[in-house]
């Protein structure tokens, strides 16, 4: 029986190292993976891009995509949902199974699309992990031309209503409501100027030194090279202080004009995903936004850094969409 009882103490033996080991999902990995109990990601994740591949929200999707990808081990692709001005992305992102497995890369559209009829969704639609991202608008024109400084473009707007013309974006886009919503701070009516729609700011910024309107509202950084060759200029921005990037460049409150205006991305997942994924994609991308690796990607593609954690962020997005309401009616796009 010796043999026998020895041979059973070595199994109970094994029996317990085997037990003691940490489980796959009980360890993290390498690259800061799976934490305790997280059984996830189960499958591929898919991050939806509203917008086109190869523009801005694009490549910031992607930058995402492959770092979450690194961080968990698994699989992060992007699906660029394109369309109704951006609602059929933000729906799709929206209607998603809520099992962490589709996160939406959201975009400003959302707190103005609703007003204008595009689609019924808000922000309280989803469960935010954060926000990665906001460009001020700015009022840029010729560098020969007669204005300035804001005020000055004002002052000609109001005596020649109907006569100068601008572009940036399509009707009703983001730089549209922006420079509709600083009009309306400085009294003057959204169609006291021409909107000349074009797809985006870069054919506008054509527009613009071929004289053919006379300013474009876009970002800096999207007019940066002309900027710095000396062809442009800017006469302000629109946010609370001056770019930390572009110090030189006044704000439209500094001449008196009470407006902000900024094109933000942040990330969301449908509404009552589990709450244990929730916070792991929070902590996660709240880790990949503080490095360093991450502020030389958004300063090498010309996009501000601005984080806000999901709190914060909610809070700035019920602003968002009260502000817009009021310009959307005022510029006349309500639906």
């Amino acid at each position: 029986m010796r043999p026998f009882r020895a041979f059973s103490f070595l199994i109970c033996g094994l029996l317990l190292v085997v037990g003691c080991k940490p489980s796959s999902d009980q360890t993290a990995d390498s690259n800061g993976g799976s934490t305790s109990g997280l059984d996830y990601p189960k499958k591929t994740t898919t991050i939806i891009c509203p917008w086109s591949a190869g523009g801005g929200t694009d490549r910031l999707s992607r930058y995402m995509a492959e770092r979450l990808k690194e961080t968990y081990g698994k699989s992060f692709i992007v699906q660029n949902k394109t369309g109704g001005g951006g609602g059929i992305g933000h729906t799709t992102g929206a209607r998603a199974k809520p099992d962490g497995h589709t996160i939406l890369m959201a975009t400003f559209e959302l707190s103005t699309m609703h007003w204008m009829g595009i689609s019924k969704l808000t922000w309280e639609d989803y469960d935010w992990l954060g926000q990665l991202n906001a460009d001020a608008a700015a009022i840029i024109v010729k560098a020969d031309a007669p204005w300035k400084d804001i005020k000055e473009l004002l002052a000609h707007i109001k005596a020649n209503p109907g006569k100068v013309k601008m572009s940036g974006t399509a009707k009703g886009g983001a730089w549209d409501l922006a420079r509709a919503g600083m009009m309306n701070a400085a009294g003057l009516k959204a169609n006291s100027i021409i909107w000349s729609p074009t797809k985006g700011s870069a054919p506008a910024l054509v527009e613009l030194l071929g004289g053919h309107i006379e300013a474009v509202c876009c970002s800096v950084p999207e007019a940066a090279p002309q900027i710095e060759a000396g062809q442009l200029r800017v006469l302000a921005v629109m946010s609370d202080e001056r770019l930390a990037d572009y110090p030189d460049y006044p704000t439209c409150r500094e001449a008196g004009v009470e407006w902000t205006a900024v094109g933000w991305r942040g990330l969301a997942v449908p509404k009552d995903t589990p709450k244990h994924i929730v916070a792991d994609l929070q902590q996660k991308i709240a880790a990949i936004t503080a490095s360093d690796e991450f502020k030389a990607f958004m300063k090498k593609n010309g996009f501000d850094v601005t984080i806000r954690e999901p709190g914060p962020f909610a809070e700035f997005l019920k602003a968002q969409d009260a502000q817009w309401k009021t310009v959307i009616e005022a510029a006349g796009y309500a639906k």
